[in-house]
């Protein structure tokens, strides 16, 4: 099963379309996927984490289809602390090893998203030593704002927090959001 993840996300679609907006899309992967997400949720694909690939597949559900499945909604975000786990522990079994470097920047994603000032760290050295130069330049990014408030602001709505001013002042600037 955990293929059949792989094959959609690297082969079946664009790559353009992991990092844009597209409602179709969203529903797409919400038709296909959303028992996938509701069993990787609950803990029940840990058979997947027997190899990098399989392990890579489970972080994809949890971290990229959650966020198409569940677009502007508080779960969109609820799965990332079990995908970071995923993620750390996929490191620390030296799976990027075996990963080709589209896998290897998935796999490293649930450290982009987090939100604590302490993963970012880990985050800026793996993405400098294991991704493109792209993808490291975004981690900084990522990393600058997560070092000045702490928190994502653009996420702030969607999950019900306050925004202070100084975030709202941040969010007025092209590029705020992610």
């Amino acid at each position: 099963m955990f293929k059949d993840i792989l094959t959609f996300w690297f082969s079946d679609i664009e790559p353009k379309q992991w990092w844009v907006k597209d409602a179709a899309f969203d529903t797409l992967i919400t038709q296909r996927f959303s028992s996938v997400l509701e069993q990787a949720a609950a803990g029940e694909l840990y058979l997947w984490r027997s190899s990098p690939q399989g392990r890579l597949a489970e972080i994809i559900v949890l971290d990229q289809f959650s966020r198409n499945i569940h677009r502007d909604s508080p779960a969109a975000f609820a799965q990332d602390a079990m995908a970071l786990v995923l993620a750390q522990e996929a490191v620390a079994a030296h799976a990027l090893l075996g990963l080709n470097t589209d896998e290897r920047n998935f796999l490293l994603m649930p450290y982009m998203h987090s939100e604590s000032r302490a993963i970012h760290q880990q985050a800026e050295v793996l993405f400098k030593n294991y991704a493109p130069e792209n993808n490291y330049q975004f981690e900084l990014k990522h990393k600058a704002i997560i070092d000045r408030f702490g928190r994502y602001p653009h996420r702030n709505s969607i999950l019900g927090r306050s925004s202070t001013a100084e975030e709202l002042a941040f969010l007025q600037q092209p590029g705020s959001g992610f």
